[in-house]
């Protein structure tokens, strides 16, 4: 009998033993970025990366990897790889990850969302949530919201102030097709190709101009690229997504499930809140720089929209109705 409690006592501190050792084991994980800590999108990451670091005591080390490296610059296929887990984590683009999740090309409909307060009404409502639950049937888990802010537009030729001054412009847009659908509908020429790709064809005019958030065309310095003429429009805004391969995550335990969503969500805070503050001081940058810069009046915005329409009547049932009326109701409601 005694052999058998000492036995029992044996079994019962091995397995106290085997707990303790995976409670402290020590894991590094990749995480993708397609831009580097130079712009706030790799800044996002970072912070993640220094929270979760600091509360897991160092026990969990995320590694990141800029310039869509893991997937050889194609940053299309990043949803895919994270999804087969052949990257663990990311912070990725709602427009890279639309050709995998037709939900988030809500955020690519042009003229959707006038201002930031509605693009919080979307991602922090019942819209957010819709478009979550979807990445989340895909095979990622997301885990919180980041920002790579409004997209605007340059170009070498001249200012664009009305629909009819893109007529023929051959503008670089990201590999999304409702992004060749929105530049069609305006009378341009829009041409698909990487960042990497894009500013040498900007600088030797084999592209006329391109569109992008304030931040992307300040740090690039898309003005030596020829880009002398910059729009802000705000056609649509590209929040950030903090993503985990459900196959990584479904290896973490509750507790550093916890951890490493609670570190997200507060690096996606503090990269929101950086970026929209620092967007006054960018703007008066590239204004110093000799760049002319038009802002449309409520009838020349009113005018991109309606010459736009047709890209909504395409694109809604590919999104989803109740979706979209969920992300334009919560706008209106802002």
């Amino acid at each position: 009998m005694k052999i058998k409690k000492w036995l029992a006592l044996g079994v019962a501190c091995f397995a106290l033993s085997s707990t303790a050792a995976l409670a402290q084991e020590t894991r590094e994980f990749s995480v993708s970025t397609v831009l580097s800590d130079a712009f706030p999108w790799g800044q996002a990451a970072e912070k993640w990366a220094e929270l979760v670091k600091e509360r897991s005591d160092g026990r969990i080390t995320l590694k990141i990897y800029p310039n869509a490296q893991l997937v050889s610059g194609d940053q299309t296929r990043e949803f895919s790889a994270m999804r087969s887990g052949l990257i663990d984590m990311a912070v990725g683009s709602t427009i890279n990850w639309s050709t995998q999740v037709p939900e988030v090309n809500l955020f690519s409909l042009p003229f959707l969302m006038p201002d930031n307060a509605a693009v919080d009404a979307i991602t922090q409502g019942e819209a957010g949530k819709m478009v979550f639950n979807a990445i989340e049937k895909r095979g990622v888990m997301p885990l919180a919201w980041g920002e790579n802010g409004f997209r605007e537009i340059s170009n070498s030729r001249a200012a664009l102030s009305n629909p009819e001054d893109l007529k023929g412009l051959k503008i670089r847009v990201v590999g999304s097709p409702l992004f060749l659908d929105t530049f069609n509908a305006l009378g341009a020429n829009p041409t698909q190709m990487s960042w990497t790709d894009a500013l040498p064809a900007l600088t030797t005019g084999a592209v006329d101009g391109q569109e992008n958030p304030l931040a992307v065309y300040d740090v690039a310095r898309a003005d030596r690229a020829n880009q002398k003429y910059l729009t802000l429009w705000h056609y649509m805004n590209d929040p950030l997504i903090f993503g985990v391969s459900q196959r990584v995550w479904s290896t973490l335990s509750p507790e550093d499930q916890a951890l490493l969503k609670e570190a997200a969500v507060d690096a996606g805070k503090w990269e929101i809140e950086k970026s929209r503050t620092e967007l006054a001081d960018t703007l008066t940058s590239i204004r110093e720089r000799g760049v002319e810069i038009t802002e449309l009046t409520p009838e020349q915005h009113k005018a991109f929209v309606d010459a736009t329409q047709s890209v909504y009547e395409k694109w809604i049932p590919r999104i989803g109705k109740d979706l979209v009326d969920a992300a334009q109701k919560a706008i209106a409601e802002r």
